[in-house]
């Protein structure tokens, strides 16, 4: 948007034309119980400051005076290990107990006759200002910095004070319409993972069935150790791992391989129909994921971070969707066992209880799933993809925050005080303001005495002999 394209009343400025104080750094203070309170930097939330995240330092409230936040000034992160996350920042609201920021933060405080904080608070997550601060964050070992310069040299529309408060007051409903929206949106999402367990598990109980256990209808086996000597080889070949596991099937973007004998390609190699699930996960609920292999590869085997599941004595598709249910419920979760990794292990899947009907009603249940499934499955990708929930909200508040700072949230009223002049009184304000007086620094060294005028040479006697130097050096001392 250009100058020319603003509309009326409004102006082109830059941060530093509209600060009522200049942007200060907080300070770094160590953790001391009973010391004064200091934010953290996970105080910044969704463009407010959480007062209440905050830790006690180890400096008095007399030290920390020049760093305490007030009600209206915006502050910001100096890093992030995110570009998308660097610079971005949070209104302080109402304070009940005085509180400091830290050296991770920016503060900001805007004249308040020419800017209202929330219209700050708003604009700052804008595109317009998003992209200037993403494009001057400078990276330094893996984190992405702003300093005071950069910031102030942030430009942005200003409108009128009166415009402002409109635009402010027009952000607040819509993108609170949003919110609403979104967790609606999140809730629905919800309802459609959940029912997906639920459905499956109302058919296996919708029929006469017998409880076995797995390895009585299956063969389950953990796949192959990885390992050094296995890097390389004669015979290399493809396995899968975790990674190529997803909750929609397999993932064959990036298969690796590694060295296995002809008799362990006999072993590990998959097959047709075989099931295979991941045997363990940082997270507990991605444990037991469940895929089938059709044959995609040839001669793949896997690794013993899955386990192979290949049916017996049931149908394959039957024992699939029955994995996943136990997966989807959290079956495999609650039996799975380890500090951070949580393994479920193949003696723990061998005697897993299955229900197993007669063929007739497992081919059955089998085509209904594929039915409501697949029904389900085209109802959840509204949430998914391209369509996400958070890529439609993000696209949704960027254009209403774009609209809102050329002008088009709102109209224009021609009696509004132009932005022109409030930023002229300012700026008047600011020069008939007395300058600061530099205080001279004291000389850190004693002044040279002024050398006395060469007297007129004196023959009659000779000059005496030198003095002996003293054992210690006295400066001698001139009345100037």
């Amino acid at each position: 948007m250009s100058e020319k394209e603003l509309p009326a009343g409004w102006v082109w400025v830059r941060l530093s034309d509209v600060l009522s104080q200049p942007l200060i750094n907080g300070r770094s203070v160590r953790t001391l119980g009973g010391g004064f309170p200091v934010l953290r930097l996970t105080s910044i939330k969704d463009g407010s400051i959480d007062l209440n995240e905050s830790k006690e330092g180890a400096w008095s409230e007399e030290e920390a005076q020049p760093f305490l936040v007030t009600h209206g000034d915006y502050l910001l992160s100096r890093g992030n290990g995110s570009r998308k996350l660097v610079g971005r920042g949070g209104l302080v609201g109402d304070i009940s107990n005085p509180v400091a920021f830290p050296d991770t933060m920016v503060r900001v405080r805007v004249n308040p006759k020419s800017m209202a904080p929330e219209y700050l608070r708003y604009l700052w997550d804008s595109p317009l200002v998003r992209r200037q601060v993403e494009s001057l964050a400078r990276t330094t070992a893996g984190i992405y910095k702003v300093n005071q310069k950069m910031l102030e040299s942030i430009s942005f529309p200003l409108a009128p004070l009166a415009e402002q408060e409109r635009i402010v007051e027009a952000l607040e409903g819509r993108l609170s319409s949003l919110d609403v929206a979104e967790g609606n949106l999140r809730a629905a999402h919800a309802k459609a993972e959940a029912l997906m367990p639920r459905m499956m598990a109302a058919l296996f109980c919708s029929v006469e069935t017998k409880i076995h256990r797995l390895s009585d209808v299956a063969e389950v086996r953990l796949g192959r150790q990885r390992s050094p000597k296995n890097h390389a080889g004669d015979n290399m070949r493809p396995y899968l791992r975790a990674a190529n596991v997803g909750w929609k099937g397999l993932l064959l973007e990036d298969v690796k391989e590694m060295n296995f004998t002809d008799k362990e390609l006999e072993t590990y190699r998959l097959e047709k129909g075989d099931i295979v699930l991941s045997e363990a996960s940082g997270s507990p609920g991605e444990v037991g994921k469940p895929a089938m292999w059709n044959d995609e590869i040839e001669d793949c085997s896997f690794q013993n971070t899955l386990i192979r599941v290949r049916s017996k004595a049931i149908n394959p598709h039957y024992l699939l969707y029955f994995l996943r249910c136990s997966a989807l419920r959290g079956d495999f979760r609650a039996g799975a066992r380890g500090v951070g990794i949580h393994h479920l292990g193949a003696a723990k899947l061998s005697s897993w209880s299955i229900p197993v009907p007669s063929g007739e009603d497992q081919a059955r249940i089998v085509d209904a799933l594929d039915t409501q499934l697949s029904a389900l499955a085209a109802a959840s990708e509204i949430f998914e993809g391209d369509r996400s929930i958070d890529r439609m909200a993000s696209a949704l508040r960027s254009a209403i925050l774009n609209r809102a700072f050329t002008g088009a949230l709102v109209p224009q009223d021609p009696t509004d005080e132009p932005a022109s002049a409030l930023l002229a009184r300012i700026q008047a304000e600011r020069a008939a303001q007395p300058k600061a007086k530099r205080t001279r620094r004291a000389a850190t060294t004693p002044r040279k005495a002024k050398r006395a005028p060469a007297a007129a040479p004196i023959e009659s006697a000779p000059a005496p002999s030198p003095t002996a130097a003293p054992a210690h050096a006295v400066q001698q001392e001139f009345d100037l």
